[in-house]
């Protein structure tokens, strides 16, 4: 369906049709399409609102969630109390929540205004756990049984609830809210009606902390194929469960501060676009500083040995292509580790494995690019001694840059640094100072100056 055509049907009032269109399409996919519809100029926020009433209430409820925060705002300014409460009735806990977040203050106060006592207490519980914890992105809509419950009576309980619930898929067992174990649907479907629930639960349960950091609760989800795993406060209690498609937001948004950090950029909650030129400056020029003041260090190290420069210019002519390796091979290994500890494979236990594997590396590729500079640098300038120093150089260089870094996102993590912070550009930056004073070290040692 083109969005101008869903525009010319809005504004010649034929609902129905435009109705029947939309409710054919994905509630994700409609939101996505609402948005491009407002890119045109004859759209505006009173289309909107229309255009939100004309669909159905369910798939209505569902295409707010997938709506980008600027919509959510119009569109919970323009509904009405009754409105407000019918569409957070058809919301996740969750969901609601990751609403709140977004919202200014007034809009917060309206929308708990509108929720009753019970999914307040929820919302508000949600909200007073820490930032990126495992309990600050779990639902607490999930399904529990009582151990001694039947299959049959299990499932009645599901078609009473369900409907209300996350998932249904995979449901848990409790005792005084104390997590005793887990079972699937399709333990139950295969299950005689009488069979005890106890009696075909599984009790090595996997679960997180509420405090647990929700990356690494994601990371759980991951590595067992869960759909959902349970989220227990420190006396084992299940409180919530965090789902796939919960983890997966947490991944992407781990990732793209991972990518901004790496980047030397501080990390951003809002698009792109929608970050103003004064946010994104002042996200870049505190790193940029940092690291064109660190940067001085390299100036003053090539002023030191200026004498050595001005007797044998050709020095400075490598100058370039020696940083450049060294940051490139700093760069490689800490994106590898940062990569490694991010997924799971990599772990501070593995610090001497990694860094004995990475010199091993180094060493090999040091090797192979002195040679090839050795040949070049002979063949072009006729200078052995020339050429030498600058092959060792490489050689320092390559192991020193390949060993920081994988060393230093791992000595970040250690001490409770996001170790994309020891990312290409501050490495570099370290890598180029050392290997401007490994440099002329060498030079001074072989050349007669």
């Amino acid at each position: 369906m083109e969005k101008e055509l869903a525009v010319e049907l809005l504004h010649s009032k034929k609902f129905v049709q435009l109705r029947t269109e939309l409710a054919e399409m994905n509630p994700a996919d409609i939101a996505a399409f609402v948005e491009e519809m407002a890119e045109l100029e004859d759209f505006g926020d009173r289309d909107l609102t229309l255009l939100y009433r004309i669909l159905p209430k369910e798939l209505a409820a569902e295409v707010f969630t997938y709506m980008d925060s600027e919509f959510q705002m119009v569109l919970i300014n323009a509904f009405s109390d009754k409105e407000l409460r019918d569409v957070i009735d058809e919301l996740y806990i969750d969901d609601t929540v990751d609403i709140i977040e977004e919202m200014p203050a007034n809009v917060v106060s309206r929308i708990l205004k509108n929720t009753d006592s019970d999914t307040r207490k929820e919302i508000n519980q949600l909200l007073n756990y820490p930032k990126d914890s495992a309990g600050s992105v779990m639902t607490t809509e999930f399904v529990y049984f009582q151990k001694d419950c039947t299959v049959r009576e299990a499932f009645e309980r599901i078609r009473c609830i369900g409907l209300v619930k996350e998932t249904v898929y995979t449901c848990y067992v409790t005792e005084n809210r104390k997590l005793l174990g887990v079972i699937t649907l399709l333990d139950m479907l295969v299950a005689d009606y009488d069979t005890r629930i106890e009696d075909i639960m599984e009790t090595n349960v996997i679960s997180v902390n509420t405090h647990d950091d929700q990356e690494t609760a994601a990371q759980m989800l991951s590595r067992y194929d869960f759909a959902a795993i349970p989220v227990v406060d420190s006396e084992n209690r299940i409180v919530g469960i965090l789902t796939f498609d919960d983890a997966m937001d947490v991944i992407v948004e781990e990732n793209a501060e991972d990518v901004a950090m790496m980047s030397a950029v501080l990390p951003s909650e809002k698009t792109y676009l929608k970050t103003s030129v004064w946010t994104h400056a002042r996200n870049r020029v505190v790193w940029l500083l940092i690291l064109m003041l660190s940067a001085t260090l390299t100036g003053a190290i090539t002023n030191h040995f200026e004498a050595q420069i001005a007797a044998i210019p050709l020095l400075v002519s490598f100058m370039p292509m020696i940083m450049g390796t060294g940051g490139n091979s700093g760069s490689q290994a800490s994106t590898m580790i940062i990569q490694g500890m991010a997924m799971d494979e990599v772990h501070l236990r593995d610090f001497f494995k990694v860094v004995f594997k990475e010199f091993r590396i180094a060493l090999l590729c040091s090797t192979i690019l002195a040679a090839v500079n050795f040949v070049r640098i002979y063949i072009t300038y006729k200078d052995l001694t020339i050429a030498a120093v600058v092959s060792i150089t490489l050689i320092g260089t390559v192991i020193l840059a390949k060993l920081l870094g994988c060393m230093l996102p791992m000595l970040a993590k250690k001490l409770k640094i996001d170790p994309a912070l020891m990312s290409a550009p501050l490495l570099s930056t370290l890598v180029d100072s050392c290997s401007m004073l490994l440099y002329f070290t060498i030079a001074l040692n072989l050349l007669d100056f």
